[in-house]
């Protein structure tokens, strides 16, 4: 027998005592390691979804002036959707050749709203909110404010939208 080394007996087998920490030593490693791996994956999620809204504001903040060149030809009562930064937005070329473009965002709970021609309002379907058309103040229903406006300016065959 080597002089170095210590034998125990553990149910009728030799093992050597270095070797036992080492397996110890080995677990806690893998375990350790599978714990990172698990807090990462938990933790990378969380992370991301709370850092989404300063991020998306940031980029709002970035974009000042959107530039449409087919919106021109948009028909008398027409409205089309474009966005503007990451939300989505609404122009709106009124039958006495105005125009007037808005966030479509409803004020309420953020649904998606949509422009009726035929009522001459904007309607958001979620909760029947009601909003001008021309303004986007709110008219009638649970939106406690109206939509945000923008600027509108019609050049040369482009509308271009632009911040307040």
């Amino acid at each position: 027998m080597n002089a170095n080394k210590t034998l125990t007996h553990t149910n009728g087998a030799d093992t050597d005592a270095g070797d036992l920490m080492s397996r110890r030593t080995f677990a806690k490693v893998l375990f350790g390691g599978v714990g990172l791996c698990y807090a990462g994956a938990i933790g990378y999620p969380i992370y991301r979804y709370l850092a989404s809204p300063i991020e998306r504001s940031m980029e709002t903040t970035k974009v000042s002036e959107v530039t449409l060149p087919d919106a021109a030809t948009l028909e008398l009562g027409a409205a089309m959707m474009f966005k503007f930064g990451s939300k989505p937005a609404m122009l709106i070329h009124h039958k006495d050749d105005t125009w007037s473009a808005m966030e479509a965002v409803c004020t309420h709970l953020a649904c998606t709203v949509q422009y009726q021609a035929e009522e001459n309002r904007i309607y958001c379907a979620c909760h029947g909110g009601v909003y001008d058309a021309k303004t986007g103040a709110a008219v009638s229903g649970p939106p406690p404010k109206g939509l945000k406006a923008f600027n509108v300016k019609v050049q040369d065959g482009t509308v271009t939208v632009s911040k307040v």
